[in-house]
């Protein structure tokens, strides 16, 4: 495109494509947005030779994939307002909170839109009337579909049960308690600017919890200023960020939510790369009063590492200092790197989020 225009392949409900189009019109970057159906979608994957979305079109040609790669990238090779602290201990804390944010709110999003009957009807019939446009079928058989795929992928293949699902219900009400207070002090989450972590929460807080209808009531009623936020960095204007300064640390109200993703997460990508070292299919591991039993997944084996490399990067003080604040499960930081297996292929199985 030799007009300078990005193309951005994706869809509109889905958290992976949100979190790259704020991140985008934060950055200022012209592009246009093009819907996927299932012809786009096989195209796209065809082009990166990944089947997951988004996928980025630059103005000259070349394909990108994974947006948290994507964003590294750009941040670095694109002018443009910074959109990741300078300092180290800041950029290691934000880029910890993305990589939580991505992978861990993943799961009580998907879990809010498809067990709960009333947004599992209308994001299905979403999908349908975008996804599988040019399928020529029914809606009500589109939708049908979607809904059961979606259910089998998203709840009952990863690790939602009886005794797993109150637990998921509660770490979304668990975050927004540690969000709140946060965000109704400040415009962003280390300061007057963005940074990736702010990224990282805006994929499930603006296409999942803020847009169906049950966590969007939660929301509302529960912490107004995450709602703000979400408008806030949706309408970011590149101008106003580039004039901000940019975070020189990560405030200390944070602790509290790093301590939280670090008992959650780290606990989890730890099990999982474990049970991938060993050869095995399924992670299990204990959180709180309940027993997990989750597939293996290699592209968050590759999550851990970059997050272990990133932690032996810091100075003597800086890993001190992140195993104070994000409490024992910290030491997971300080292990030997474990290759991934199939570590090429960083995907994520995210076709219909």
């Amino acid at each position: 495109m030799s007009d300078g225009t990005w193309e951005l392949h994706g869809l509109k409900l889905s958290y992976f494509t949100g979190k790259l189009e704020a991140w985008l019109r934060a950055r200022g970057l012209p592009f246009r947005f093009v819907e996927m159906d299932t012809a786009g979608f096989r195209a796209c994957a065809r082009a990166t030779g990944v089947a997951q979305m988004p996928a980025l079109l630059s103005p000259g040609g070349e394909w990108l994939t994974d947006t948290t790669a994507i964003l590294r990238r750009l941040e670095a090779e694109v002018p443009g307002p910074a959109l990741q602290p300078e300092a180290p201990l800041a950029a290691f804390l934000s880029l910890f909170l993305e990589d939580a944010f991505d992978e861990w709110l993943w799961r009580p999003a998907l879990y809010y839109r498809w067990a709960y009957a009333d947004d599992a009807r209308l994001m299905s019939r979403r999908i349908a009337a975008t996804l599988m446009r040019d399928l020529p079928l029914p809606m009500a058989l589109k939708a049908a579909g979607v809904r059961h795929r979606q259910q089998s992928v998203y709840l009952r293949q990863d690790g939602i049960t009886r005794a797993t699902a109150p637990s998921v219900a509660r770490l979304y009400l668990e975050v927004l308690d540690h969000l709140e207070p946060v965000l109704a002090t400040r415009p962003f989450l280390f300061g007057e600017r963005p940074v990736a972590a702010d990224f990282g929460l805006f994929g499930s807080m603006f296409r999942h919890f803020s847009s169906d209808p049950t966590p969007a009531e939660i929301l509302r009623e529960r912490a107004p200023a995450v709602l703000a936020w979400t408008g806030r960095l949706w309408n970011a204007d590149p101008g106003r960020i580039g004039a901000a300064p940019l975070p020189a640390t990560a405030p200390r109200d944070l602790d509290p939510l790093l301590q939280l993703a670090a008992r959650d997460h780290l606990a989890e990508l730890d099990a999982n790369a474990s049970a991938a070292a060993g050869g095995l299919k399924v992670a299990r591991f204990r959180r709180g009063d309940v027993d997990w039993r989750l597939p293996v997944s290699p592209y968050r084996v590759q999550c851990l590492a970059d997050l272990q490399v990133a932690f032996a990067a810091l100075g003597t003080a800086d890993r001190a200092e992140v195993q104070g604040r994000l409490g024992t499960e910290a030491g997971i930081l300080a292990r030997p790197v474990q290759p991934a297996p199939l570590l090429a292929q960083r995907i994520r199985n995210r076709l219909w989020t």
